[in-house]
Parts: structure tokens; sequence; C-alpha cells
């Protein structure tokens, strides 16, 4: 693999990746899609845009836009959100419940997967649907 851009990993290589690692991928990636989202809606004030960026990213606003977009995930990604709940984390942030924590993960873990997976069509969907009350 030589185009970290459009990975090509076999089954077998995507399916040996830990659940903590799709979701270490997916932090990423949602925080780009989220910066992307409030440059192009013109939130491109420096406090103002890190502070908009974080209330976005957190595990509870992660958890509540996971639950919006659960009725429109496939088997496939409905597995792969499941594994990335059930994902062994060592610490919850003070400001979010375990449960919440644990949707935030799984969310994380599915847009790595997708990202992986060279789905980012997929991603990009289920994305707008996530941020459909923003604006």
């Amino acid at each position: 693999m030589n185009d970290y851009f459009h990975a090509e990993l076999s089954a077998n290589e995507l399916q040996a990746i830990s659940s903590i690692g799709l979701a270490h991928l997916g932090d990423a990636v949602f925080e780009l899609l989220v910066r992307t989202y409030l440059c192009a809606h013109g939130k491109a004030t420096g406090n103002g845009l890190h502070k908009a960026t974080i209330a976005l990213v957190c595990a509870e606003s992660q958890a509540k836009r996971a639950e919006r977009i659960a009725p429109m995930l496939t088997e496939e990604e409905q597995d792969v959100f499941r594994r990335g709940r059930n994902a062994q984390v060592h610490s919850v942030p003070s400001h979010a419940s375990r449960a919440q924590y644990a949707q935030a993960t799984a969310l994380e873990a599915l847009l790595g997967w997708l990202y992986l997976k060279n789905r980012q069509e997929r991603i990009n969907e289920l994305f707008c649907e996530m941020m459909k009350d923003e604006g």
C-alpha cells in the first residue's frame, strides 16, 4: 500500500485491525469532516472555530449523531458499529457517560472502516445526515 489516501487492504487485513485502531482513524476522519463543514459554513474564526469543533467532536455529540444514522446502516456496517461499541476502552472522559463514549467509539470505528474501504461517498452520505440539524 503506497497511497494512504486510497488504502487497498484485503478483507483479512481490514478484519485484523482492532476496533480501537479503526476508531483512532475514524476520529481523524470525523474531525476533518467537521473542520471542513465549519469552514465551508463560514465559521472560520480562530477561537470560535476551535470551540465549534470541540462541541461537535465530543463524545456526547458523536453519540447523538450515531443514533441518528443507526437506521441507515447496512448489516455489514451494523456489525462494524457493534464491534466498535464493544471495544475495550480503559478510560472514559469525565464529561461523557460510558454509554455515550461507547457510541462515539462505535461511530469512529465505522468511519475508520469505511475510510479504509475507500467508501468516501458513503461516509459523506452518513455525515450529511449527522449534520442535518446544524444548518
